[in-house]
């Protein structure tokens, strides 16, 4: 669908629901210019707004007959044309059409667009998920009790992966809202691994606000035993927790003890040991510790330590395109910290180069805090050719 048509179709729901500009905008997480620029035709969908619209419309009892109307918003994906049934009879009858069968074709649609995530970046991976998210608000309310809670699951893995997403793309109030939905669904499909592990990932978004204490204790409630999570996300975990200790300001050696827990659970990760049977697809590994303990070090004020960790890594590793953009950018800021501004700025070109390619916002706060601790060299090429790079 083009943006003409989708705006013309999302204007002409909105209307129907009596909503205006502000009330859509509110109950999408959004801004009303964001709202009128969809409608307008000058932006290309990237929100689950079908979501916000199909309540406002329920609420009016004329759900069911929009369900033309909304399929043209939201639309299954090429991929799984062949295994769904469409979007107009799921939505005339979900008790019926949506069972086992369609919820693993979900995760199949969910499968394909974090494979995407990586190389391409959050644009091009957030509209096959999206349809995943569609799929399960305009159905969840319907289908049979046995359906229910594995379709709130797959809809809670899915919230996470668009949290993440929006957190690449920069826009961390849009990441927590689905962090949030995230563990609503959890909680009521009674998955227990799936609300630690969005803990976590709660954890991480507070390090992206520089939240130290929210990083430490959110970590801490991560790492609670009734999560029952595997060996690898606790790896994970205790990493998280060794950067919360560095970020409040404790002892090293309390970090080095944190960092020494994940090495160990890692340990038993891949002895075979502790994968507690669960769905979560982690991939964290050796290069995903060297790297977050790189940050550690940061934090606890050793960014030489830290941009050696990083360049291990990236010259050993292969990263995805946007992994490496965002963990360059990292190893340049590390390598400003310890007053190396002309290889701080080279690797910091590199990095520019990557985040433009992946569209990663978070990439790019991270190369503009390599140009403010580059400050005192700004005079020199290296940093100012950087920043004119990352202005540009």
């Amino acid at each position: 669908m083009d943006m003409e048509t989708f705006g013309g179709t999302l204007r002409r729901l909105r209307l129907r629901a009596d909503m205006s500009l502000r009330e859509l905008a509110r109950l999408a997480h959004c801004s009303k210019t964001h709202v009128a620029d969809l409608e307008s035709g000058r932006r290309a969908p990237t929100r689950p707004i079908a979501g916000a619209l199909d309540e406002a419309l329920e609420a009016k009892g004329e759900l069911v007959a929009l369900a033309d109307d909304r399929q043209r918003v939201v639309v299954w994906p090429a991929a799984s044309m062949d295994a769904l049934p469409s979007a107009a009879v799921i939505s005339e009858d979900p008790r019926r059409y949506v069972d086992g069968t369609v919820v693993g074709q979900l995760h199949v649609q969910l499968d394909a667009s974090k494979a995407d995530d990586g190389a391409l970046g959050p644009s091009a991976a957030l509209p096959k998920v999206q349809i995943v998210l569609a799929a399960v608000q305009r159905s969840v309310r319907e289908v049979r009790p046995q359906i229910r809670r594995p379709l709130l699951a797959v809809g809670a893995d899915a919230a996470e992966f668009v949290g993440w997403l929006y957190r690449d793309l920069g826009d961390l109030p849009t990441a927590t809202y689905w962090y949030d939905r995230a563990i609503e669904w959890a909680q009521e499909a009674d998955d227990g691994p799936m609300q630690g592990y969005v803990l976590l990932r709660k954890s991480q978004l507070a390090y992206d606000r520089r939240d130290a204490l929210k990083v430490l204790t959110l970590a801490e409630a991560a790492g609670l035993e009734r999560w029952q999570l595997p060996a690898q996300v606790r790896a994970e975990v205790a990493q998280q927790q060794a950067r919360g200790y560095a970020m409040v300001g404790e002892p090293m050696d309390r970090v080095e003890r944190a960092l020494g827990e994940a090495v160990q659970w890692l340990d038993m990760f891949e002895s075979g040991r502790g994968d507690g049977g669960t769905h979560l697809s982690s991939t964290y590994g050796r290069a995903d510790l060297t790297l977050r303990t790189a940050s550690c070090y940061i934090e606890a004020g050793l960014p030489a330590r830290a941009a050696g960790l990083y360049q291990e890594v990236l010259d050993g590793t292969s990263l995805s395109r946007r992994d490496r953009g965002y963990f360059l950018a990292r190893r340049a800021f590390s390598l400003a910290l310890a007053g190396q501004p002309d290889e701080a700025a080279a690797v910091g070109l590199v990095s520019v180069r990557l985040a433009n390619t992946t569209s990663s916002r978070r990439t790019k706060r991270e190369l503009e805090r390599a140009v403010r601790a580059l400050g005192p060299w700004a005079a020199r090429p290296g940093p100012r050719e950087l920043e004119e790079a990352l202005r540009a």
